[in-house]
């Protein structure tokens, strides 16, 4: 799929959280664009319109372009504080596959190396990031850092329905591998959970890192009354594929039940919501 990528400056980089990401543990968010060329199917991003810092042509288009904030490592030049527990990114994928283009995130790091905050999560599902291998390693050594990365399922089948645009499974793996390998702590984040076989899942999962095992499930309109929720169009593939199932509570209850029991029996531990993202914000 084409897009196309814009620049705008921005009055701000770093953004006060709320809600679940702040329940979670994390003082501010760090958002380099805005719209994801990922483009998933599933995206709760879009739904959230004006309160996500969206335009309309945003969530009308989701994934058709994206829009960096072209003076994002000089206001982090100014905002940056030791204090700060920072959450890249709840808004849009900092490894989009437009990123590779623009290369804002080894500026970020760069700010970031010479004004290191108390802690920085990078939530991705991109292996473009072990470009910046070199840079994370040297920004392990001067604060915790941590990378959160995104496996959603296990079944290749079901990735190119709800995630076209994004990387297999075993490209992200070898990713993992690869942080892991240069001694970057890394999560392997069962979010949002795609149609799989939930044993299997968790196996990989518990192969590939040796931390504690987050996850989440597609969120949903009637358990969440409020804020984002799932893109319309997942619910429509769903029902096409026979997958409507994976949208209804308890259906997603019993599949993280069944995680939860296999990364038991590894003598790791398995949470969703706000405790398993909490995991990431601790020093």
């Amino acid at each position: 799929m084409p897009f196309q990528i814009l620049e705008e400056r921005a009055s701000g980089i770093l953004s006060r959280t709320t809600g679940f990401i702040a329940e979670a543990g994390f003082t501010h968010s760090l958002t380099p664009a805005r719209n994801c060329t990922f483009g998933c199917t599933y995206c709760y991003v879009p739904t959230m319109r004006i309160y996500g810092g969206l335009k309309p042509e945003d969530w009308r288009h989701w994934g058709q372009f994206t829009t960096f904030k072209s003076n994002a490592p000089e206001l982090l030049r100014r905002e940056l504080r030791p204090d700060q527990v920072i959450y890249c990114s709840p808004l849009v994928d900092p490894y989009q596959p437009a990123e590779e283009a623009v290369m804002m995130m080894p500026r970020i790091l760069d700010q970031l190396l010479s004004r290191p905050p108390q802690v920085i999560v990078i939530q991705t599902r991109g292996p473009l990031i072990v470009r910046d291998l070199a840079q994370l390693v040297e920004l392990s050594r001067r604060t915790a850092l941590r990378v959160s990365f995104s496996i959603t399922t296990n079944r290749e089948a079901v990735r190119k329905l709800f995630e076209p645009h994004c990387a297999t499974i075993d490209c992200r793996l070898k990713a993992i591998g690869e942080l892991r390998g240069a001694g970057i702590i890394t999560f392997a984040t069962l979010a949002p959970l795609l149609p799989c076989d939930p044993e299997e899942l968790a196996a990989i999962a518990l192969e590939a890192t040796d931390r504690h095992i987050i996850g989440d499930a597609l969120h949903i309109r009637s358990v969440k009354p409020r804020g984002a929720t799932t893109r319309e169009a997942a619910f429509a593939i769903g029902k096409k594929h026979g997958f409507a199932a994976w949208l209804e509570p308890e259906f997603q209850r019993a599949v993280t039940e069944r995680i939860a029991r296999t990364v038991t029996r590894a003598g790791r531990r398995f949470a969703t919501g706000t405790e398993g993202f909490g995991w990431l914000a601790q020093q």
